[in-house]
């Protein structure tokens, strides 16, 4: 699987949306101080908002104060949540190493949460088993959103004058961080400390409490914290949502004026746009470069002169043949593919011969879903299946390829997909080299999803120097002179 912060900044972009929807049952919201009140009312807010909330926060503590059953309904309500959007139990643990290795297990094999917070009190070695696992995430506790944060936490540090115990933070978290799976929590309650906390550690993710009830102010925690992409701040929000008489109005507003002050604040961002394809400027998210730059360095991409079937000279040439012997790149795409596919609704997988067989296989492995796929040519003896596997008429079933071009490979196997009595609605490719199939399919009725598009590639390569210049410049001359 992905990284906690690789899922986390998928999410936020799928949606469009910074927003942390906080999950603390407070006895006073409910109609009865017992485990099963708080069960339901949790699960009436993550009904309510789950198309709107880019990760969910339970406070462990209204919970344990409900006694053993508070804990049993607290793994419930964070296996309620869709596998898909990120759970942030809220903890604040910290302690010794061998209390942390149990307090590690506890959070992420017993309940189930994909990341937790914690105080960096103890030091790096009471943080040691939290991070082990990237895909397992911590916000670490640097400058909190309550008035008594001021007693420890902006004294200054006698080896380094000047610098405060909260800045001091900021910097180890960077040096800390070499899972990819550690981020900070500064209150929103301090956007001069959000801003300095921006400058100290520029790429992590930052948990910003205290928007509302707190005091905090929404349009100043933007200013100060977003990233340059847009990315990097998680605004969690509670009773400002639960509490509101329609809950789902409000998580949509609430993400809805995100949207509109961060683009006042940092007017040169696009939105976050969802799938990959949708964007066509900006930097890549760093796990799509990541991905795009092992491709090139995998021989996937190519650049110089090439004979196309077509018998055209092209000067870039994509063959994902290549991925077969390259595994560790082919469990990177797979994961790709199955961060696309956690927000479709389908039955089975049904990769297309030949390139997409073995990802179809490796996706199919990785996330648990049956595959298929449709023969080129019908078998001419034996069971003369033209669809190999198992399946049943009616069920759905997402097209899985390598490429999109124009299109033809997709609507073939479609209409043969679609004589065994299988219904299609998506199809996902790893590359849309934007020559005409997405507009094809939609007026077919169908959604094409890309984990990247060519020109998103090229635009990444161009900004990095990693293709030269002349060669990025003529693979888009052709590439407009044959486009449609």
């Amino acid at each position: 699987m992905a990284g906690f912060f690789t899922r986390l900044e998928a999410r936020a972009r799928q949606i469009d949306s910074l927003l942390c929807v906080g999950l603390d049952p407070h006895t006073v919201d409910l109609p009865a101080p017992t485990a099963a009140a708080a069960r339901d009312f949790c699960l009436r807010l993550i009904e309510a908002t789950a198309d709107q909330a880019a990760a969910y926060k339970p406070n462990a503590a209204f919970f344990e104060a409900l006694g053993p059953d508070g804990w049993a309904v607290l793994r419930e309500v964070i296996a309620a949540v869709p596998d898909n959007v990120p759970v942030i139990l809220d903890a604040k643990r910290g302690d010794i190493a061998s209390t942390a290795e149990a307090y590690a297990q506890s959070a992420f094999a017993g309940l189930g949460a994909d990341a937790i917070t914690l105080s960096p009190y103890l030091g790096c070695d009471s943080l040691t088993p939290f991070l082990a696992d990237p895909q397992r995430g911590v916000f670490l506790l640097c400058k909190t959103s309550n008035p008594g944060a001021a007693d420890l936490q902006d004294l200054t540090l006698a080896g380094a004058p000047g610098q405060t115990l909260w800045e001091r933070v900021a910097d180890l978290a960077r040096t800390w961080n070499e899972n990819d799976n550690l981020g900070l929590v500064v209150g929103a309650t301090h956007p001069d400390a959000l801003r300095r906390v921006r400058q100290l550690a520029p790429e992590l993710w930052v948990l910003a409490p205290g928007v509302g009830a707190q005091g905090g102010e929404l349009e100043a925690a933007l200013r100060a914290g977003v990233r340059a992409d847009g990315l990097g701040l998680l605004v969690p929000v509670s009773r400002a949502i639960s509490r509101a008489a329609n809950p789902r109005q409000a998580a949509v507003e609430l993400v809805e004026k995100m949207r509109a002050l961060r683009g006042a604040a940092h007017p040169s961002t696009a939105p976050l746009g969802g799938s990959a394809q949708d964007a066509s400027a900006g930097e890549l998210p760093s796990h799509a470069a990541a991905l795009a730059d092992a491709l090139l360095a995998a021989g996937c991409v190519r650049f110089g002169q090439f004979t196309l079937k077509s018998g055209l000279q092209s000067p870039i040439y994509l063959d994902l043949r290549q991925l077969i012997s390259t595994p560790a790149l082919l469990a990177q795409v797979a994961d790709a593919y199955v961060t696309v596919l956690r927000d479709l609704k389908f039955d089975r997988l049904a990769a297309l011969p030949y390139a997409a067989l073995p990802i179809g296989t490796a996706i199919s492995l990785k996330g648990g879903w049956p595959m298929i796929y449709p023969r080129k040519e019908v078998k001419g003896y034996g069971t003369g299946a033209a669809i190999e596997g198992a399946y049943a008429s009616g069920e759905q079933v997402v097209v899985i390829d390598d490429l999109a071009t124009t299109g033809g490979s997709k609507f073939e196997a479609i209409d043969k997909l679609k004589t065994a009595g299988l219904n299609v609605r998506d199809v996902i490719v790893l590359i849309d080299r934007q020559s005409g199939a997405r507009e094809a399919l939609v007026e077919a009725g169908y959604a094409l999803h890309a984990v990247l598009t060519l020109s998103q590639m090229l635009d990444h390569w161009a900004r990095t120097r990693r293709v030269p210049a002349a060669q990025i410049t003529a693979t888009r001359a052709f590439l407009a002179s044959n486009r449609g």
